[in-house]
């Protein structure tokens, strides 16, 4: 299903950019981070901006990889908004609910996050680092479940730090 999931976010995705990059390096690098997570999670990692970003529905998503990957690109996938801090509140409430399987979407949302950020850091992007960061409360308060996907949590927590790309708060 993995495999399959890559190639229906490639071809969905089109042309877009990543940065200077094609969609897919972003793509790569959120499912590299959930690695351990598994296929279910790496196919959710691969289709999480496919909704948002193209006009596939939640309905294709659930007709080709079933219910539940299809409940968390929806659950990965911003609420409508007039700005993007408008559009975050609305999505990290809903973040904020989800309970049991449905889960899987924030440990996939973290892992996008995570490779958010190091592109962030690895770019220069400075200005999108410290929206990261002045996010990051509300998100962590939203998405953060003790005992699940630790490790990226410590990741983001610790390259969100002050410093952490070359700024000084």
């Amino acid at each position: 299903m993995t495999i399959s999931a890559r190639e229906f976010a490639i071809a969905a995705h089109g042309d877009q950019r990543y940065g200077e990059r094609p969609y897919v390096f972003h793509l790569d690098r959120v499912v590299e981070n959930l690695s351990e997570f598994g296929p279910l999670a790496e196919t959710v990692g691969y289709l999480h901006d496919v909704v948002e970003d193209t006009a596939v529905t939640v309905a294709e998503i659930a007709e080709k990889f079933g219910p539940l990957v299809a409940e968390c690109v929806a659950l990965l996938t911003d609420e409508p908004g007039s700005n993007r801090k408008e559009r975050k509140a609305k999505t990290y409430k809903k973040l904020a609910t989800v309970r049991g399987v449905a889960e899987l979407a924030l440990i996939v949302k973290v892992a996008d996050r995570l490779a958010n950020v190091r592109a962030c850091i690895n770019d220069g992007r400075v200005a999108l680092w410290a929206v990261y960061r002045d996010e990051h409360p509300t998100f962590r308060a939203a998405a953060y479940r003790p005992g699940q996907c630790n490790r990226l949590w410590r990741q983001l927590d610790d390259l969100l730090l002050e410093g952490a790309c070359g700024v000084r708060v």
